[in-house]
């Protein structure tokens, strides 16, 4: 079951009591290894072929390519955390492969958005927030947290000094055959640019969702329709 902490009095008193949270002197018993797995999909894009514990990631312009890159990890076992993201859908999550007995929700953490995320990257693999209301100063702060706890700070929009980047574009949906049958797939295309490792850009064309939800590279799966047309479908959220 995945815990929800909605508008408590005290938020920040209360995430110790979240499954998967635990108290920084406990950060050790996380996951062990340095990179978190992602799904196969996503592996050839990122530069460790993973996401690298103490890292910051920013997700560009789609919510369900964030929760992609948490279903590898929480499949194997790591615990992860959304935070200030009230429209994020428990549907879209499960179909994508999060696992959501190892998934924290707190959706509307209101003015302590800054303390819930370090009291999270104390204790959590992961940790998803949406950037677009983090100051900057609080946003470089929050990153030399999770270098120092060796968590993995995933920012949903623009993050200053982000390591790598992610960015989707071209969204289609395939499965409509003359305006008629339903939607099977949508197509997406991603770009990967960032610092160091990152330095050099990478790009793949996915199937997210592909057909039964899976993620995988548009080149590989079979053709969902035999024909195919771009429509005006917002992002899933469940």
């Amino acid at each position: 079951m995945t815990a929800v902490v909605e508008t408590p009095v005290a938020p920040v008193a209360r995430l110790a009591a979240l499954p998967g949270v635990s108290t920084a002197s406990r950060a050790q018993a996380r996951t062990p290894g340095r990179v978190l797995p992602v799904l196969p999909a996503l592996a050839g894009l990122l530069p460790a072929t993973g996401l690298r514990r103490g890292s910051t990631v920013a997700v560009h312009g789609s919510t369900s390519l964030l929760l992609a890159l948490l279903a590898g990890a929480t499949a194997a076992g790591s615990w992860a955390a959304v935070v200030g993201v009230p429209s994020l859908g428990l549907a879209a999550a499960d179909e994508l492969g999060v696992d959501l007995s190892r998934l924290a929700l707190v959706p509307r953490p209101g003015t302590e958005l800054a303390a819930v995320v370090a009291a999270l990257l104390d204790g959590v693999d992961l940790v998803a927030v949406n950037g677009t209301v983090v100051p900057p100063a609080v946003a470089r702060r929050l990153s030399a947290r999770a270098r120092h706890r060796g968590a993995v700070l995933l920012s949903l929009g623009p993050w200053p000094g982000a390591e790598v980047e992610l960015s989707s574009s071209r969204d289609r949906w395939q499965g409509l055959a003359r305006g008629h049958g339903s939607l099977r797939a949508r197509r997406m295309s991603v770009r990967v640019r960032g610092r160091g490792a990152a330095t050099r850009p990478a790009s793949a064309e996915l199937l997210l969702p592909g057909p039964g939800g899976a993620v995988v590279g548009a080149d590989t799966a079979a053709s969902p329709a035999p024909v195919t047309q771009p429509v005006a479908c917002e992002e899933a959220t469940g």
